[in-house]
């Protein structure tokens, strides 16, 4: 059973997976010392069903394994760091150039579960599968270390040596008792502190230690309000989400590139203008990111977003005309990052 259902994960595009029981009561002390600290910031969701998220079979009763799944999503010949060096240009994380992941991965998880049920069908009664992707509360990371898919870095992302970190994590909880594999117990970051020393924000307070607060990444999509004075300039360009702890991770010298075509650049979004981009109306906005995982920041924030890349580029007639035409379009919050972004330029 546990060699079919590996055969037919390869087939739907998977690039591993993996299989391990419910217990997770390493990794929950980390969580709950982590939600303690308020590392969380306004991601309250992260502080719910926290049980749930400790124990799987409170989420999905009878579960007694987990399949974990990993699929490679980094384009090939973006040039993200080209784009970072370039201020004209707005960076968009590199997950988020092509179709929304989440639709993807478990769409695939749960037409494995289906292929596999049918496939026991004819012999049994049909085993439970319930496929997730980054959808409910499952400590994705914890459960890919813990089956063998790698190991967590110091970045707190998941790791692994061929693979890097460019990939997507999924999950099928199953009542099937399938045999586990083993998890990788090398810590292979070492010495290593590159994640943490070119982390603009200085996020990562330690190692496997994130104060999400400062993160650019959650600045820029989970916190919905005004960006602290602080980080501003530190955001540079990086409008949507923030790849530095992956950029120069020596692991992801040589990751692999995906060869999946949903998860292809769309629109032209891996090197845009920041001036094409804030020009757009919300309708165009919502035009452009349809079925992408971008859509699920409102244009608001995407306005704010776009002001403080503005305020950190060379300037000019056309940008200090854009962020002018751009006041009033949304509301007094986009309003006050575009005084500061013009305020910025003018060196005031």
């Amino acid at each position: 059973m546990k060699t079919h259902i590996l055969a037919e994960g390869k087939a739907l595009g998977f690039d591993k997976l993996a299989i391990t029981d419910t217990d997770l009561s390493q990794h929950t002390p980390h969580l709950r010392e982590w939600l303690a600290a308020g590392f969380a910031g306004d991601m309250g969701y992260m502080a719910r069903n926290v049980e749930k998220r400790s124990n799987p079979e409170l989420l999905e009763p009878s579960t007694c394994r987990i399949i974990t799944a990993r699929m490679q999503y980094l384009p090939a010949d973006t040039q993200p760091i080209q784009v970072l060096e370039n201020s004209g240009l707005a960076y968009i994380s590199r997950y988020a150039l092509g179709r929304d992941y989440h639709k993807v991965m478990r769409r695939r998880l749960a037409k494995l579960a289906q292929q596999i049920n049918v496939t026991l069908g004819k012999e049994q009664t049909p085993f439970t599968f319930r496929a997730f992707t980054d959808s409910a509360p499952v400590l994705e990371k914890a459960l890919g270390e813990k089956s063998g898919l790698g190991w967590i870095g110091k970045h707190t992302l998941l790791l692994e040596k061929d693979a890097g970190s460019w990939f997507f994590l999924g999950e099928i909880y199953t009542n099937a008792p399938l045999p586990v594999d083993q998890p990788d117990s090398e810590d292979a970051c070492g010495k290593c502190s590159a994640c943490m020393t070119v982390c603009p924000t200085d996020a990562i307070i330690s190692p496997r230690r994130l104060d999400a607060r400062r993160c650019i990444s959650y600045l820029t999509i989970e916190h919905k309000d005004a960006i602290p004075l602080e980080f501003r300039q530190a955001m540079g360009n990086r409008v949507y989400g923030c790849d530095d702890c992956q950029l120069f991770c020596p692991w992801n010298r040589e990751a692999p590139t995906t060869t999946e075509a949903d998860f292809a650049v769309r629109n032209g979004l891996d090197k845009p203008r920041l001036v094409d981009l804030f020009a757009l109306s919300e309708t165009e906005f919502l035009a452009m990111t349809e079925g992408s995982a971008m859509r699920r920041i409102g244009y608001a924030q995407w306005q704010r977003n776009l002001a403080i890349g503005l305020g950190n580029s060379q300037g000019g007639d056309e940008v200090v005309l854009a962020l002018t035409q751009g006041l009033g379009r949304v509301n007094a919050m986009v309003d006050e990052h575009i005084q500061w972004a013009l305020a910025q330029l003018d060196g005031s």
